[in-house]
């Protein structure tokens, strides 16, 4: 699902429209009226702020998600990231954490609506739980050359401690926490990785893999125990509607919100908000 950036600095702004033409900014070079700060922000952001709060006023009058529902969503996220959440959501354009649970409620608002018009048949759920690969925790140690890979490998084997070695990998956000990954599961890591990690029983220490970012000595240090099809049918469910989804079905269904829902701009300059495409949904 496409994500969408809410800043509460852009909807404040725009909410300076009603605002007198004081200054906001004063200097002997001349002043900065609220009007103009008003005018500079709509023009650069005006649009796509209108829309997301559009979005969010529409689809949250049918469908609700709930603070757990979120908070499930973006605790799984700290699990993948880490120490490194923070930093990692400022890379990507959120304010902070509050601006991130914003776009999160947003996606699954969105997913709530398009997954009603996505069917999905019991042959395919039975297929999709046969292909299920509970999700794993692993560490790995990364070098670029092949002939450091082996040498750890060999200090391994004659008993050093995997975390001791770790401090040697390359994989700068693990290498101080034992090369620690955490848990994830299929179509995350890189194939060749995925695959040797998933050959991998639980404590048992890979010979170095490469991948297309070096080498890997990898180690299973925990599997999750595969559910029966009933405890996940619901979980399964949601997985395939997800790869039934396209970017075209998203622009159908936001536009038939909004037909239903009647919505309409009065600023010309911000029409385009009740307008939607594939390439803006991505």
């Amino acid at each position: 699902m496409k994500k969408w950036i809410l800043s509460g600095f852009m909807v404040g702004a725009l909410a300076l429209a009603g605002c007198s033409s004081s200054a906001i900014m004063k200097s002997d070079a001349g002043n900065i009226s609220q009007d103009e700060l008003y005018q500079a922000m709509k023009d650069k952001y005006g649009t796509q702020t209108l829309q997301q709060l559009a979005v969010e006023k529409v689809l949250a009058k049918n469908y609700s998600v709930s603070k757990a529902e979120v908070d499930a969503q973006v605790n799984k996220t700290k699990e993948q990231i880490g120490d490194s959440f923070l930093s990692t959501l400022q890379q990507y354009g959120f304010k902070d954490e509050n601006d991130y649970r914003n776009s999160v409620k947003l996606n699954l608002l969105e997913q709530k609506a398009v997954f009603k018009t996505i069917k999905v048949t019991d042959k395919e759920l039975k297929q999709a739980y046969d292909d299920y690969k509970p999700e794993i925790r692993a560490r790995h140690i990364l070098v670029t050359d092949e002939a450091k890979a082996n040498e750890i490998a060999a200090k391994l084997k004659s008993g050093s401690k995997f975390e001791d070695l770790a401090k040697e990998s390359e994989d700068t956000a693990t290498a101080s926490k034992g090369g620690d990954l955490g848990w994830f599961g299929t179509g995350v890591m890189d194939p060749d990785f995925e695959k040797a990690a998933y050959a991998l029983e639980k404590d048992q220490i890979s010979d170095p893999i490469k991948s297309s970012y070096g080498y890997h000595i990898i180690q299973v240090t925990d599997k999750k125990e595969k559910k029966s099809f009933e405890e996940m049918k619901k979980t399964l469910t949601e997985q395939v509607k997800q790869s039934k989804v396209t970017q075209d079905q998203i622009v159908k269904v936001l536009k038939d919100e909004f037909k239903k829902a009647d919505v309409s701009i009065s600023d010309k300059d911000l029409k385009a908000a009740a307008e939607f495409s594939a390439k803006a949904a991505q």
